[in-house]
């Protein structure tokens, strides 16, 4: 018999498809979890895990999971394994080719998955493995689904140094989608009882924006200014470099024929990493480990030294900590400055995102606290204090300020996106600031728009 008909003829599809003859859709019983790993994996997964609703490590979810199918109780964590030696090509058309495969053969996987539960009445949906997101949303949660915390519950791996989730078997080679199911499955799944990251910091040493710090700090603004530069905010920036251009001549001069075909490409087959070299390097993983441990030096010079070693472009924002750590540990690459594309539209993301665009290395032997008040369409008061590359944001208004800055919201918004100049809001009254003006400047460094 085959495995498909093994399927079909499972007690738990027999018991669904027998109720809905009854006019009963949910199954009274949990799902079988061998039978629907069985199913996942026969759709194309590589390996799968099961995690309920209540699940603490997924709480913060669980809001935006509900929004997306009402009812939802299991959530499948699936992963698909990519092919190495793609991953790891200083090609990166190479290896963008393999995101875009891997990431459409989870997605097919999911679907399937998804198509054969609605058949049995079984309420189903799978979000997107990466793109498309819900952009309107943009630059706040876009995705409807945060995968990498799903799938560590779902004890299909850790989270490494690099922000990646490495499977125990596959490494970090591997890319990640979750189904939402309206039912409950039998055996839930666990997170696994030890890290695979080696801790051997080679993420660290190819990333060529320096996102990735051996402390295990992560600059989230370098990674995605960079990598991302053909996706979401990166797109804009281009976008507001051809209407700012005055003729072609200007325009050439802003943005050159490879980085224009390169756009082209991106928006013809899928928008392309410039990096992901944190995956390339990695060398965990039960699959991966072997040649790293036989011989390290032979990694380093087959894998990570022509990724460290290659000549291009690495975008940056201006004075930021990536541009100065190109300079300094990447004499093959230049930088090019692109403007901040993580401009958040409101206080709540200004709020939100500044831990994300904090430049650290901008904050060395700074020792300042400032005190904000928000008034008009948003109303907050946050304290942000800076203690030697270190930020700490606390609600409310605490300890004695080094500069207290009062400021209309709408104001203040329009203030960081350039729309609006000091001098004038200062002169309006809509901005009122205490303290002196260098404060407001040096935390301009730390948070650039």
């Amino acid at each position: 018999m085959s495995s498909k008909n093994k399927l079909e003829d499972h007690p738990t599809v027999v018991q669904i498809r027998q109720r809905g003859d009854q006019g009963v859709v949910r199954p009274a019983d949990p799902l079988d979890s061998a039978w629907l790993r069985e199913l996942c994996l026969e759709a194309g997964a590589d390996d799968v895990g099961f995690v309920e609703i209540d699940r603490p490590e997924i709480s913060d979810q669980r809001e935006d999971l509900e929004a997306a199918l009402p009812g939802v109780r299991t959530l499948i964590s699936m992963v698909t394994r990519m092919n190495r030696e793609n991953i790891r090509t200083p090609s990166r058309s190479v290896a963008n080719l393999e995101f875009h495969h891997s990431g459409d053969l989870i997605n097919d996987a999911a679907r399937q998955v998804v198509s054969k539960l609605e058949s049995m009445g079984v309420r189903a949906l799978n979000p997107a493995m990466g793109f498309p997101m819900e952009m309107e949303k943009f630059p706040a949660k876009a995705w409807v689904v945060s995968h990498k915390p799903v799938a560590v519950a779902a004890g299909l791996g850790q989270m490494g140094l690099h922000r990646n989730v490495i499977h125990p078997k596959f490494g970090s080679f591997v890319l990640l989608t979750t189904i939402l199911v309206d039912a409950e499955v039998g055996e839930l799944s666990q997170p696994i009882g030890y890290n695979p990251c080696v801790d051997c910091k080679l993420c660290v040493t190819a990333c060529p924006t320096g996102a990735i710090a051996a402390d295990g700090h992560f600059n989230f603004s370098a990674c995605y200014t960079h990598n991302y530069r053909e996706f979401m905010g990166g797109f804009g920036d281009w976008a507001e470099q051809v209407v700012e251009s005055r003729d072609r001549h200007d325009y050439r001069s802003r943005v050159s024929d490879q980085e224009s075909a390169s756009l082209w490409q991106s928006l013809s087959f899928g928008a392309n990493y410039k990096a992901a070299y944190c995956m390339s390097v990695c060398p965990a993983g039960e699959d991966v480990l072997g040649p790293w441990l036989d011989d390290r030096k032979a990694h380093v010079d087959t894998v990570v030294r022509p990724l460290v070693d290659k000549e291009e472009t690495v975008y940056v924002v201006p004075d930021s900590d990536a541009e100065k750590h190109v300079a300094k540990a990447f004499p093959n690459k230049q930088t090019k400055q692109v403007g901040m594309s993580l401009r958040p539209a409101d206080i709540a993301g200004l709020v939100e995102g500044m831990p994300l665009v904090f430049q650290r290395d901008n904050a060395v032997d700074m020792y300042a606290t400032y005190h904000f008040t928000f008034t008009g369409s948003e109303n907050r008061q946050i304290t942000v204090t800076i203690r030697d590359r270190e930020l700490e944001i606390s609600e409310g208004l605490h300890g004695d300020p080094d500069l207290r800055i009062s400021a209309d919201s709408d104001t203040w918004m329009r203030f960081l996106s350039k729309r609006s100049v000091l001098p004038w809001a200062l002169l309006r009254r809509r901005i009122k600031m205490h303290g002196s003006p260098r404060l407001l400047l040096a935390f301009g460094r730390l948070f650039p728009s």
